[in-house]
């Protein structure tokens, strides 16, 4: 079966001439360099700078990671039947994020009224993760990243994606198309998706950790299921254009009390149904995704209530659309998503007064433009913007997380400029601005004070432009 797979790669791989023409002049990288050491390949075949996946990339993902160049150690029965078919040299990889942050003003101190947080704050590390990635067994492979977390000051699973794919040849039924049908088992919906849209590796693919996050996301955009989730889905990929998937995800949360109980917060009850549907068209160095995706998710709010009787909704239906140019030289990627949440908070707000209101609904928009000159310098500028529903309880007024005006809406720009002096490492400057922020430009989460700074530091009302961020990280993978 292996065998035939490298087909189904031979067959795409000379879309792809130009790329790997400069893979051979490049050192290996990131989706991690696991997958550089397992294929032998340099990571330029699966990105145009990483995390970004390049079509080659989609493909090897979507085939289960399995593509190997390595020497393995094999078992074989009588009747020719793989038995193993293991890499001598295990597919591990190391990164490494060292960061540096500045808000446009300093925090308020955590313990001490009145008084402000260090101007600057020095991470190092961010996040170091340790990776296995790649082949586990014929048509069986793996993404798995345990990570250090450097302000949680904990380490633990993150992403993982465990997959098996099996390539389907119908040139016998009287075609000549191509079919990989595969099994996905995760932790997090949308780490299994190939394109760069969603959540899961989607843009700012890095960012602070320790600057101020607005109040609201929908639930497929950060909003509290990933890795809080075990799903099991099933997926096909035709003739290396439709892709369609429907994975089932029930609740797995990390750490706390087990059995599930009150004393955790939003638990999944049941099973949440994720879907994905997308088209890609490729024509010479080309490639144009259109798709939509989304989950309707039954939750208990928790957090002290049991976790029985009436739950919380949240319905996600997005759409998005990639297109990438991969030149010699140049490379360009335009990327945009659409997510709609409407949430019916049964438990929240009819038992247990978490929310004003029984219907809520959260809208985000995000569009990213990219630019790389030969996979060494260039940029990103993105714009987001989120809205919604007022709910007094849900977005309460509070110093510097709250809202004033009981709002989830903010909006913004990324700008971002990298630098790789070699292809497995990462200089990046970010840059983060504010035009609303929770519901507000300024004053937006005490409301206005006539002492919004007195002589002893932060007492109350801030601006959406005090939020924002610069942020310088190296990222280091090896």
């Amino acid at each position: 079966m292996i065998h035939t797979y490298r087909i189904s790669f031979r067959r795409f791989l000379p879309h792809l001439s130009a790329i790997a023409l400069c893979a051979g002049l490049a050192s290996p990288s990131w989706a991690v360099p696991s997958f550089a050491r397992q294929t032998g390949m340099a990571c330029a075949a699966c990105h145009t700078v990483f995390p970004e996946l390049t079509p080659f990339g989609r493909e090897f993902k979507l085939n289960g990671y399995v593509l190997d160049n390595m020497k393995q150690i094999t078992g074989i029965t009588t009747e020719d039947r793989s038995t193993m078919a293991l890499n001598q040299v295990p597919p591990v990889s190391v990164m490494l994020q060292i960061s540096y942050t500045h808000t446009g003003t300093a925090l308020p101190d955590s313990v001490i009224s009145g008084a402000l947080a260090k101007d600057g704050d020095v991470l190092f590390p961010q996040q170091a993760s340790i990776f296995y990635a790649g082949k586990i067994a014929d048509n069986l492979g793996a993404f798995v990243q345990l990570t250090y977390d450097g302000v949680g000051d904990t380490f633990g699973f993150d992403n993982t994606d465990i997959r098996y794919a099996r390539h389907v040849d119908l040139g016998s039924m009287g075609g000549n198309k191509d079919l990989v049908i595969g099994v996905t088992l995760n932790n997090n919906p949308t780490v299994q998706d190939p394109w760069n849209t969603t959540q899961a590796w989607g843009f700012p693919y890095s960012g602070s950790s320790v600057a101020p996050g607005t109040n609201a996301s929908t639930k497929l955009d950060s909003g509290g299921i990933g890795q809080s989730a075990a799903g099991l889905g099933v997926y096909a990929w035709w003739h290396h254009s439709l892709y369609a998937e429907l994975t089932l995800y029930s609740a797995a949360l990390r750490g706390g009390t087990h059995p599930l109980d009150s004393a955790q917060a939003a638990v999944i009850h049941g099973i949440s149904p994720y879907w994905r549907l997308a088209y890609e068209y490729r024509w010479n160095r080309n490639s144009l995704m259109v798709g939509t995706y989304g989950i309707d998710a039954k939750m208990h709010p928790g957090a002290g209530t049991a976790l029985q009787g009436p739950t919380d909704e949240y319905l996600d239906v997005a759409g998005d659309v990639q297109y990438q140019y991969i030149g010699e030289d140049h490379l360009f990627t335009l990327m945009s998503t659409y997510i709609d949440e409407k949430q019916t908070l049964d438990a929240s707000a009819v038992v247990d007064g978490f929310a004003s209101n029984s219907h809520n609904t959260l809208k985000t928009l995000k569009i990213v433009g990219e630019y790389y000159y030969q996979r060494m310098i260039g940029g990103s500028v993105g714009y987001f913007n989120t809205t919604g529903t007022q709910d007094a309880l849900l977005y309460p007024a509070a110093a510097v997380s709250g809202s004033y005006a009981n709002s989830p809406d903010s909006r913004g720009e990324v700008f971002e400029l990298n630098y790789l002096p070699w292809l497995n490492t990462k200089m990046q400057l970010q840059y983060v601005h504010y035009d609303k922020f929770n519901g507000g430009t300024s004053n937006y989460d005490v409301g206005p004070s006539p002492y919004a700074y007195g002589t002893t530091g932060y007492v109350a009302g801030r601006s959406a432009s005090d939020n924002d961020t610069l942020y310088l990280l190296a990222w280091l993978n090896f």
